[in-house]
């Protein structure tokens, strides 16, 4: 590795992991890396993603980042990577909560402008 990382923010891929604000459930929406709103976008829309490792890349900045294992973004990353893999219908009502969270959060006013 030539580029040194430091102890405040490590990463495995090119979206930084900062370490101070690991799992403060805290999620300020300009703080998102714009490939992770992309993806996470891309979740709450009529055209998800369907290659499971970048779904699972958002997965785990929501697992960082937000709330940990029950952080709702998070949640509804897995839940969807589970249906790529299996071909089962997904939860309704998580999508549904994950959809609530992102108004929450601030990536959208209204639900509807999610989709």
């Amino acid at each position: 590795m030539s580029q040194q990382q430091s102890v405040d923010n490590v990463s495995i891929d090119d979206i930084p992991v900062d370490i101070a604000n690991t799992q403060s459930g805290e999620v300020d929406p300009t703080e998102v890396p714009d490939e992770i709103e992309s993806i996470t976008r891309g979740l709450a829309g009529d055209h998800p993603p369907t290659n499971p490792i970048v779904v699972l890349k958002a997965a785990r900045w929501w697992y960082l980042h937000g709330k940990g294992g029950s952080d709702p973004a998070f949640q509804w990353a897995i839940e969807w990577t589970r249906h790529l893999a299996i071909d089962t219908p997904s939860d309704v009502e998580q999508f549904d909560e994950f959809c609530d969270y992102l108004v929450t959060v601030g990536f959208a006013d209204e639900r509807h402008e999610l989709r």
